[in-house]
């Protein structure tokens, strides 16, 4: 039997374009500024690669717990939206991490730890067969 998951398919697919966009930033900035490898030194190559670890540290877990929720069958119309504010949370964390707008970092962070959390009560409560 074939499961499709089209909420993590979408989302998995946001994922890409944005880690595509986040190493593509850094590039150019290596570029701009002649390093090859690692951050030269250069600030700005270092926040933007922080930037890049920080979305592979946060992403891949919170994709397998909507992809875990979503096979449940628990996934709803909810699951979608939810699954959109956590990637646009993680852009916006990006940008903040550049220092333009500041207060993006904190709502990267934030809207990450509110979802994750969020996602953790839910899989305890469909593990329990109250969800």
């Amino acid at each position: 039997m074939i499961v499709l998951l089209p909420t993590t398919l979408c989302l998995t697919a946001a994922a890409l374009v944005v880690n595509f966009w986040l190493s593509m930033r850094i590039g150019k900035l290596r570029h701009a500024h002649g390093v090859s490898v690692g951050d030269g030194g250069n600030e700005a190559i270092l926040r933007r690669m922080r930037a890049q670890l920080n979305f592979i540290e946060q992403v891949p877990l919170t994709l397998l717990a909507i992809a875990l929720v979503e096979a449940a069958g628990k996934g709803g119309a909810w699951l979608a939206p939810v699954g959109a504010v956590f990637i646009l949370g993680r852009v916006a964390h990006a940008i903040g991490m550049d220092g333009g707008f500041k207060a993006g970092r904190g709502i990267g962070m934030l809207t990450g730890m509110v979802i994750q959390l969020g996602l953790v009560v839910v899989s305890v409560l469909i593990a329990l067969n109250k969800f």
